[in-house]
């Protein structure tokens, strides 16, 4: 009588659950391609780039080849593999959720700082954050941080603790970040007419004028010294701190016209402004997100 290996127990229960699976070798890394695939020679599989079915019997291609077909995942294809597995992964996107991967103490820190408590999972040297819903990857989005959901795979290292909850705009802002502010000298976008904040557009604001004012020009000061990188993502974070200071008022307190003077600062040194107005309106978001 042949014995189930005990990656494949766990990725059987997995693919049940509806979390695609697929095994992982030493390294943690998923198997290499087939002999027809081997350096990407098919063209990689469509999932690759976007949704569709894997036309590979063995489990090509990483992350693509996780599923949740109990006949697939036991095929003779893929015994192989299973044979040689010494742990269990899973496609995040797959399953409808969002792993922020937290790789050392450091970024745990900042994550129970920034972020709303979820899930979490404990790992070799941090933690995994899951959120309910899927986002595009992307690494390194901030130091020891990996953001892991519809283009990667998982190590599945446990159910958690905590209740999930929904994918928070703080983490999809994580994603959405510039590599170096382009030059002054190229056109990116015209600059957005000028809003001002005053005490006509918040009339139920609890703060003095002077008190708003200062804060707001000194984080406008914080995003126009980013002329070569991060102004957007310095635009986030203004937004963010600026909108947590009325998180108490009766409102309105003008947050619109504050965020209008944050996204020209950013347009100003070169930021998008497609890009600039997303970082601030995810900005102000997460800033409610967190008070709530």
């Amino acid at each position: 009588m042949s014995v189930t290996p005990e990656p494949l127990h766990v990725a059987l229960a997995l693919a049940a659950a509806g979390v695609p699976a697929l095994p992982l070798r030493q390294g943690k890394a998923p198997f290499g391609n087939c002999r027809t695939c081997k350096d990407s020679a098919c063209g990689d599989r469509p999932n690759m780039k976007a949704a569709g079915a894997c036309r590979c019997p063995a489990p090509c291609h990483g992350w693509a080849a996780a599923t949740t077909d109990p006949h697939v995942l036991t095929s003779p294809a893929w015994a192989p593999a299973w044979r040689h597995a010494v742990a269990v992964a899973y496609h995040p996107g797959g399953a409808g959720v969002t792993v922020v991967d937290l790789d050392n103490t450091a970024a745990v820190a900042w994550a129970r700082e920034t972020l709303p408590a979820t899930r979490t999972v404990p790992t070799t040297r941090g933690e995994h954050w899951i959120y309910q819903g899927a986002m595009r990857s992307s690494n390194a989005v901030r130091p020891g941080v990996d953001v892991k959901s519809q283009m990667q795979y998982a190590r599945w290292l446990g159910p958690g603790t905590g209740r999930m909850v929904d994918l928070p705009a703080a983490v999809r802002a994580l994603a959405v970040k510039e590599d170096t502010t382009p030059a002054r000298s190229e056109v990116v976008s015209s600059l957005p007419a000028r809003a001002t904040w005053d005490r006509t557009v918040a009339t139920g604001c609890r703060h003095t004028e002077r008190y708003v004012r200062t804060g707001l020009e000194r984080g406008l000061a914080l995003v126009r010294a980013r002329i070569e990188s991060g102004a957007g993502s310095q635009a986030f974070g203004v937004a963010r701190f600026l909108a947590a200071q009325h998180a108490r008022c009766p409102g309105p307190c003008g947050l619109a016209v504050i965020g209008e003077e944050i996204v020209t600062a950013a347009v100003s040194v070169g930021v998008p402004e497609s890009y600039a107005r997303r970082a601030v309106a995810n900005g102000l978001e997460a800033a409610v997100e967190r008070a709530a």
